[in-house]
């Protein structure tokens, strides 16, 4: 560990920040004036801080005038004193609440991080620098936003006098790696023959839909996933902000857009879904159904158009269908709650629940069947499950992934498109047969 600068002690903190908005607010103006092009941008700007920082005569030792040339660097070319987070690979979200309180997700723990921003001024600058790019605003008239970095991590910002202690800004990184379905394995996040079931179910154009809380890994689900699909399929896919990462050439990305500044010209998931069902898509795949596209969404399940994925918020299966129930409730069509159940049960083959658990592990903890229904309640019969055995001493939490030993209805289907999938898939056994039957809902 390096010792302190001999002249580290000879400029105040106070002095420090002042130094810093002096070089920035000098720097930028030569920049305004100068406009380089982008692709010389970090060269032309780490060419100016030099020259400039050279001419301020001031006693600064050789970490600390490397620390404040690296701080000015991210003002003028990044997000500020996050930039450090947004390149370290292994934090996946920062939580900005304030000026002082910076918390970091990294490998599945949340932890708090030591940097802080100068004042809330100081936050709300940053998030100009966010969604001023974008076309997209933020005042007390209309203090929330969402918007999304260059590299496509997804950014929520929240200002005064919503945010009461301070604006807040909440971004989920953007993975740069596509994670495979084999990585997903030697994670622990699903077993080899749930991804073979899984697979199958894919590639015979069940339609899916992938439950699971905040940060539970259901968007990366859904792109692992998606790599089933068979590349000669037009694929249209639906999303608030685009996170997606389809491997096929066949795929139409579309993507939500907010009002204008009168308050008009929004394209809502809902706009986008109807006017998919116009664009002869083979699968239509939804980033997340929050609203009254919901109706939509099983309309176009129910109409030819199978193979169709999505997620939604909820923290277990039967949990995904209540809340698919009030989402089509929202469309304003008015329906009795069991015709609308008739149509999840009709257009819904498959739910996949995901998990975050207390370790931070994230895993497929249910594949379910919607069996159809009984009276007016939707069977549900699950495929597989995770079964928590304990919780280690450093809090590891002990289970096991496992069949049920329960066959889905659907898989006639299966078997009709060429996967013969065996016993050993669904560890089915007579005594397993009986103990699923009576946990059937």
């Amino acid at each position: 560990m390096n010792g302190p600068d001999k002249n580290s002690s000879s400029i105040t903190s106070l002095d420090l920040i002042n130094l810093k908005k002096n070089i920035i607010s000098e720097l930028s103006r030569e920049l305004e004036a100068e406009n380089p092009p982008a692709e010389q941008r970090k060269k032309i700007v780490a060419q100016h801080l030099s020259r400039i920082y050279s001419n301020i005569k001031v006693q600064m030792g050789a970490s600390a005038r490397d620390q404040l040339l690296r701080d000015i660097m991210d003002e003028i070319l990044g997000f500020g004193p996050i930039q450090p987070l947004l390149d370290d690979p292994d934090v996946s979200e920062i939580m900005v609440n304030g000026p002082n309180k910076i918390y970091i997700e990294k490998k599945g723990q949340l932890s708090r991080s030591p940097i802080k921003f100068e004042d809330n001024e100081h936050v709300l600058r940053i998030i100009d620098r966010i969604i001023l790019p974008l076309g997209r605003r933020v005042d007390a008239d209309s203090p929330t936003v969402d918007a999304r970095l260059p590299d496509g991590s997804r950014v929520n910002a929240v200002i005064m006098p919503v945010s009461i202690d301070g604006p807040s800004i909440t971004i989920r990184k953007f993975s740069k790696e596509k994670l495979t379905v084999d990585q997903l394995i030697n994670f622990g996040s699903l077993t080899v023959t749930m991804a073979e079931f899984l697979r199958a179910c894919v590639v015979c154009r069940l339609n899916i839909l992938i439950s699971g809380g905040t940060g539970s890994g259901k968007t990366t689900l859904l792109n692992v996933l998606s790599t089933n699909i068979p590349q000669e399929e037009r694929i249209v896919t639906i999303e608030d902000a685009a996170e997606l990462q389809l491997q096929q050439e066949h795929v139409v990305r579309l993507e939500t857009k907010t009002p204008n500044m009168d308050g008009r010209g929004a394209v809502t998931i809902r706009d986008l879904v109807r006017n998919s069902l116009r664009m002869r898509p083979d699968r239509i795949v939804v980033g997340e159904v929050r609203g009254g596209e919901a109706l939509d969404m099983l309309q176009a399940m129910n109409t030819g158009h199978d193979g169709s994925l999505t997620t939604i918020h909820a923290n277990s299966p039967r949990d995904a269908l209540s809340r698919l129930e009030t989402l089509v409730m929202m469309a304003g069509m008015d329906l009795p709650l069991k015709i609308v159940r008739q149509q999840i049960s009709s257009a819904v083959d498959l739910i996949i629940q995901q998990t975050r658990l207390r370790d931070g592990t994230r895993l497929v903890t249910a594949i379910t069947e919607v069996a159809g229904m009984e009276s007016d309640t939707i069977v549900l019969t699950d495929i597989f499950r995770f079964e928590q055995k304990g919780v280690e001493s450093n809090g590891k939490v002990i289970g096991e992934l496992k069949p049920t030993g329960i066959r889905p209805m659907f898989y006639p289907r299966l078997e009709v498109a060429g996967f013969k999938l065996g016993s050993e898939v669904f560890g089915a056994t007579m005594a397993d047969i009986i103990i699923s039957n009576r946990n059937r809902r």
